[in-house]
C-alpha cells in the first residue's frame, strides 16, 4: 500500500472518529475514501465498520458522565440494538447493497427534521404531560415501546451500512424523550458501538477473507484518536451548536449519497 494511501486513510479514520462522537455520520467520510481507492462497497463497508469499533469506544468513554440516570431506558435499547445489528449484518452478507442503499437518503431527510423540530416536539410533549399531571421527565409505557422498536429498527440500518445511523438515532430519541441533545448523544454513541460491535464480529467470523485488514487497522488507529479528540470538544457545544453540525453533516452526507 503506498504511503499516500495510508496518510489518507489515517486521516479519514481520525476525521470519521471525531465526527461519530459528536454526530454520527463519520462513515460518510471513511467509506467514499476506501471507494475511491479502488476498494468494491461491500469490501469497503466491512473494513470500515471494524475499524470504526475503536473509535466508537473512544467516543463512548468520553461521555461516560451523561449516560448518568439512563439505565433505565438503555437496559431495552442495547438489546434492541444488539438484535437489529445481527439482522443487518446478516442482510449485507445475503442482498445486494443497492436494496437499503435506495433507503437511506429518505431515512435521513426523516431523521434531520425530527432534529430541527426536536425543540418543539419536546415543548409540547412537556406541555402535555404537565396537563395530565405527569412529571416533565416522565416516559410512558407506549414512548418507550416506540424507543425500543425505534432502536432496532435502526439497528438493521446501522448493521447493515453503518453510515448516518447515529443521525437516526438522535431523531428518534428526540421525538421521544425529555432529554437534552447531550445526553442522547452519550446513549447514541454507546447504542451506535454495540452495532459497530456486532456487526463487525459477524463480517469476521463470515467474511474474514473479504475484509481488508490493513485498511481495517488504519481505520482504527486514527478512530480512536478522533473519537477522544471529538468527545473532548463535543462535550462543550450548545445545544443550538451541535444540533446544527448534525443537520449541516446530515445534509453533506445526504448529499453524498444520492450523488453515488
Amino acid at each position: 500500500m503506498p504511503v499516500s494511501e495510508i496518510l489518507v486513510i489515517l486521516v479519514a479514520g481520525f476525521g470519521a472518529g471525531a465526527i461519530n462522537a459528536v454526530v454520527g455520520s463519520g462513515t460518510l467520510i471513511t467509506f467514499p475514501t476506501l471507494v475511491a481507492f479502488g476498494y468494491p462497497p461491500q469490501i469497503a463497508t466491512m473494513s470500515n465498520a471494524i475499524g470504526l469499533v475503536a473509535g466508537s469506544a473512544s467516543g463512548t468513554w468520553g461521555y461516560r458522565r451523561e449516560l448518568a440516570g439512563q439505565w433505565h431506558r438503555l437496559r431495552w435499547q442495547i438489546p434492541a440494538s444488539f438484535f437489529g445489528a445481527l439482522l443487518g449484518a446478516w442482510l449485507l452478507l445475503h442482498l445486494p447493497p443497492s436494496v437499503f442503499i435506495t433507503v437511506v437518503p429518505v431515512l435521513l431527510i426523516a431523521a434531520l427534521v425530527l432534529v430541527v423540530l426536536q425543540p418543539r416536539i419536546q415543548a409540547w410533549a412537556r406541555r402535555r404531560s404537565e396537563a395530565a399531571g405527569e412529571a416533565a421527565d416522565h416516559v410512558s409505557r407506549a414512548k418507550l415501546i416506540l424507543l425500543t422498536v425505534g432502536t432496532f429498527v435502526v439497528g438493521i440500518y446501522g448493521g447493515y451500512f453503518t453510515a448516518a445511523q447515529g443521525i437516526l438515532l438522535i431523531g428518534v430519541m428526540g421525538v421521544l424523550l425529555p432529554e437534552s441533545i447531550q445526553r442522547m448523544n452519550a446513549a447514541k454513541n454507546l447504542l451506535s458501538l454495540i452495532v459497530n460491535v456486532v456487526a463487525a464480529l459477524a463480517y469476521t467470523i463470515f467474511a474474514f477473507n473479504e475484509i481488508s485488514w490493513t485498511a481495517a487497522g488504519l481505520i482504527a488507529v486514527g478512530s480512536v484518536l478522533g473519537g477522544s479528540v471529538g468527545a473532548r470538544y463535543g462535550r462543550r457545544l450548545s445545544p443550538w451548536a451541535l444540533r446544527s453540525a448534525i443537520v449541516v453533516l446530515g445534509l453533506i452526507g445526504l448529499w453524498r449519497l444520492v450523488l453515488a
